[in-house]
């Protein structure tokens, strides 16, 4: 089985309130699951982690670890510091993002084959579209 894993994550004055999207697909592109929430205070780079740790939490949550050992996983992202990061192409200086790569590396641990691929963000539009659905009605809610 494979899956598509769509994931975006922005903030509103890097640093400043933030947001993530992500989008579980299959493997013809069919949508399975969408989520959008904000997460407080925190860059754009820290927002992109997050929306790819939330996503891979969810792949595990909603179909299980088990199917998670077998499955092909491609994840999309219009990060490509996340990407070069994660396929160790760049270096990671900040220490908040070490962190935070360390937690996307041991959660990988429990997943078959998987690739990370850089999209422009025209290609990200369901995911960019949960992050400032978030955000705005956070907004919203504050007025």
């Amino acid at each position: 089985m494979k899956y598509i894993l769509y994931t975006d994550g922005g903030s509103r004055g890097n640093p400043g309130p933030a947001g993530i999207g992500v989008v579980i697909c299959g493997a013809k592109g069919e949508i399975l699951k969408r989520y959008g929430e904000t997460i407080g205070e925190t860059t754009n780079n820290e927002a992109e982690y997050q929306a790819l740790i939330f996503g891979l939490k969810k792949l595990k949550q909603v179909f299980g670890k088990e199917a998670m050992k077998k499955a092909e996983l491609e994840v999309r992202m219009d990060s490509e510091l996340i990407v070069k990061q994660m396929s160790h192409k760049y270096k990671i200086e900040e220490p908040n993002l070490q962190q935070l790569f360390l937690l996307v590396w041991n959660l990988m641990l429990d997943f078959g084959q998987m690739k990370f691929v850089a999209i422009p963000r025209e290609q990200n539009k369901e995911a960019d579209a949960l992050v400032n659905q978030a955000l705005d009605e956070r907004q919203g809610n504050l007025l």
